[in-house]
């Protein structure tokens, strides 16, 4: 496959890289997963909202710049290329914006995409449950209708984002009667309500990635439903498909940490050569991240055709999991022992990102729904195998 890009296209890249080199922080922002790196990136947010790189996808009347999926892999080319900051709100812009433009009232667009676009609203999410991980039909946590309200009790965990987060959305049992998938109804709550207790989940690297939401007869509106009552399961395969197949892991990302990584092991070449076996992971990690490009590539050019995401989100979803492991632990492989110095080290300039992406990295096969599942999806779904 050959990319050619139109005039538009390159005129489009051009300005993305221009406003990029005049606007990305100078010096890198504190982990988000702080309270003073949280708010450095929802500064960061509110700063691509006013150029409209935010949302680039969105409509113009939101905030957005209408542009297609095949400019928004090359903003994120540009991103990344230019070093820009790590998305706080992408579970907001690149997860829950897609599932509201599909399914949301018109009221809830506008009441919801701009605040988020501005980085106002940090959302969080609301899935996994104990005894309902990646098996999200499991879910057990209730949303009883009152009146106008509904009445929420239960537990959510490994809430992304929460600890600091505005809003969370997320699927709640409203039919108490109901089994797995039916019943479920997709809920938009903020994270300030009475009855509401967060308790933060500390990652590898200490710091509160994480968290477990409480819910003790919390009343929200049902004006925050997103989607019919009981139809929650076909809203949450739409968002669960931006998160495995196209939207929250851009090609770029992978691009980019693949050049780090030559250029990683060019630097230490005399060292690494030792074993043959580095150089041929080295290798593999670059060519498999241009073929996720690729492969991204032609999906989003099937989209813009008006086809869909289907349970081919499942390949893509174990592959980048998987090439994400490889080069961080390709990476550990030539540092050697420098690789574990602690990131505040006098000599861990080098070693630090790598280490605090190799700790990320492990959570890869388990996030946007664990790799075990991915593949008996693609084993019912697109093989027809049958279940065991």
């Amino acid at each position: 496959m050959r990319l050619e890009y139109t005039e538009r296209q390159k005129k489009f890249r051009a300005e993305v890289r221009e406003w990029m080199a005049a606007n990305v922080p100078k010096q890198a922002l504190t982990s988000f997963d702080t309270k003073e790196g949280f708010a450095q990136h929802r500064a960061w947010e509110a700063k691509l909202n006013e150029g409209r790189w935010s949302a680039v996808t969105w409509p113009k009347e939101l905030g957005g710049r209408s542009c297609d999926l095949i400019d928004w892999l090359i903003f994120e080319e540009e991103y990344w290329r230019a070093g820009a900051p790590l998305r706080v709100n992408q579970n907001g812009v690149f997860l829950l914006a897609p599932t509201l433009m599909e399914y949301g009232t018109d009221e809830q667009k506008a009441r919801f995409l701009p605040r988020m676009a501005a980085g106002e609203d940090i959302w969080a999410q609301g899935w996994s449950e104990p005894g309902a991980g990646s098996d999200m039909a499991a879910i057990r946590t209730k949303a009883i209708l009152e009146g106008d309200h509904y009445v929420i009790n239960g537990q959510k965990t490994w809430s992304t984002r929460a600890v600091f987060a505005d809003w969370c959305f997320g699927l709640f049992r409203t039919d108490p009667d109901s089994q797995r998938h039916h019943g479920l109804t997709f809920i938009l709550l903020p994270l300030n309500l009475p009855g509401i207790t967060i308790r933060p989940i500390k990652q590898l690297n200490g710091l509160p990635g994480f968290a477990e939401i409480f819910f003790d007869n919390v009343r929200v509106p049902a004006a925050n439903r997103l989607g019919a009552e009981g139809q929650g399961w076909n809203v949450a395969m739409a968002t669960a498909g931006f998160e495995r197949g196209l939207m929250l892991r851009s090609p770029a990302r992978f691009q980019k940490t693949a050049q780090n990584l030559v250029a990683l092991y060019q630097r230490h070449r005399e060292h690494a050569d030792r074993d043959p076996s580095i150089r041929d992971a080295v290798l593999k990690s670059w060519m498999d991240a241009e073929a996720y490009a690729l492969s991204t590539y032609q999906t989003a050019s099937r989209l813009v055709r008006g086809g869909h995401i289907g349970p081919e989100a499942s390949t893509n979803k174990i592959f980048w999991s998987e090439l994400d492991l490889l080069m961080h632990e390709t990476a550990m492989r030539i540092l050697g022992a420098r690789g574990e110095l602690m990131p505040e080290a006098p000599e861990a300039a080098e070693s630090a990102p790598w280490l605090d992406g190799f700790l990320f990295a492990q959570a890869g096969p388990i996030y946007a729904g664990s790799n075990e599942i991915q593949r008996n999806i693609i084993a019912e779904r697109m093989l027809g195998l049958p279940r065991a």
